[in-house]
């Protein structure tokens, strides 16, 4: 039975699905590359997700309108991250903690919220695949990189932004000067905490998207705990992508695609336990992880915390 895995149709599935599926993932963890960049270690991501998720399905699901929805997940990403900033930059709290606890709010808030607001699990219309004249046309290809919706498109595009951002602007040389030697940039006249805000402010409203980009675009549905971890594995993304973009979106690449496997290796019937082929992804990233941590080097004032004079 494991001959089906290898048909046209099979394949061109499995790698359409990968790309589709690696869309939360590109948003959260390009979001958590900025605020790690500036030195913030935000682990609140998959706290923000879910309650982006919510916020996105219910004002699109009340309205009807998805792009109230998308502005609806924005605000409350932006929120939560000034909120994580305050914590990390004001108060200098653990960020290790403090994001945990980020988490555990967005977790308990969202499902207080779905029960109270929602009471059972409810549907609308996602974002629809957008037709691209010529390019959704060609064989195989179009099927596989042509046929997705807007979100999926804007995933992509963000990670060429961001490494443009980073490593091609005055605000990309500020972001990394801040997450590399604080007390340096500050000498040179530059606000490490108007930078910090941005970056992590910046990744709450990323995390809020790609949670928006499973409740109102890949599940068309809200339920609890439906990140079931895709926030720290976002996380996780960004160490083995070594803070750079392009690396980051091959890791991501690489989790949806053996995620979109699993999937249709449970489709298909093909006779490998359920139980592992779930698990296949996050061993993936644990091995990912173990290797990747030896050729890497974080950034140097990465969860510390920065003070004028000291």
């Amino acid at each position: 039975m494991i001959e089906q895995l290898f048909t046209k149709a099979v394949l061109v599935g499995i790698l359409s699905s990968g790309i589709r599926l690696a869309t939360p993932y590109l948003y959260a963890s390009i979001g958590e590359t900025f605020s790690q960049r500036s030195g913030v270690l935000n682990l609140g991501v998959e706290g923000q997700m879910l309650l982006g998720a919510f916020a996105a399905f219910y004002v699109a699901f009340s309205t009807g309108n998805l792009w109230l929805g998308m502005l609806a997940a924005i605000i409350t990403g932006l929120l939560m991250g000034l909120a994580m900033a305050f914590v990390s930059i004001n108060l200098q709290a653990v960020q290790g903690i403090s994001g945990i606890g980020f988490y555990l709010f967005g977790l308990g808030m969202s499902d207080l919220l779905f029960q109270k607001l929602l009471g059972t699990v409810e549907t609308v219309s996602g974002f629809r695949p957008v037709y691209i004249p010529w390019l959704s046309d060609i064989p195989i290809i179009g099927e596989i990189f042509f046929n997705q919706n807007i979100l999926v498109y804007g995933a992509y595009f963000l990670v060429f932004a961001a490494w443009f951002v980073l490593n091609k602007t005055t605000l990309g040389l500020k972001i990394k000067a801040v997450g590399e030697s604080p007390q340096a940039a500050d000498s040179l006249g530059v606000s490490v905490r108007k930078v910090r805000y941005f970056a992590v402010g910046l990744g709450g409203i990323m995390s809020g998207i790609a949670g928006a980009s499973l409740s109102i675009a890949l599940l068309n549905v809200f339920q609890q705990n439906m990140t079931s971890g895709l926030g720290f594995i976002a996380i996780a993304l960004v160490y083995f992508g070594g803070w750079r973009p392009f690396a980051v979106m091959g890791g991501a690449l690489l989790f949806s695609m053996v995620n979109s496997l699993q999937l249709w290796v449970q489709v298909l019937n093909i006779p490998i336990p359920s139980n592992f082929a779930v698990m296949m992804p996050y061993v993936l990233t644990i091995f990912a992880l173990i290797f990747s941590v030896q050729r890497v080097r974080p950034p140097s004032a990465l969860s510390k915390p920065f003070e004028r004079g000291h």
